[in-house]
């Protein structure tokens, strides 16, 4: 039986952490100038991913 293969676009955007899967935000890549001060700032950073599309990423990752 061949090894179960992660996917690799997973991998490089999700880490497995005890409260859930911490990802980055989108829309903070071009066109900012558009974009307020404060959804920029709130933007920053990472965050844990809600708990309902944690299934999907564990297939993903094979977790």
């Amino acid at each position: 039986m061949p090894k179960a293969k992660v996917h690799s676009g997973a991998a490089k955007r999700f880490k497995k952490t005890g409260a859930g899967y911490k990802h980055k935000h989108a829309f903070r890549s071009h066109i900012l100038t558009k974009m307020s001060q404060k959804r920029k700032r709130n933007l920053r950073g990472t965050s844990v991913m809600n708990g309902s599309d944690s299934p999907l990423v564990d297939r993903m990752l094979r977790v």
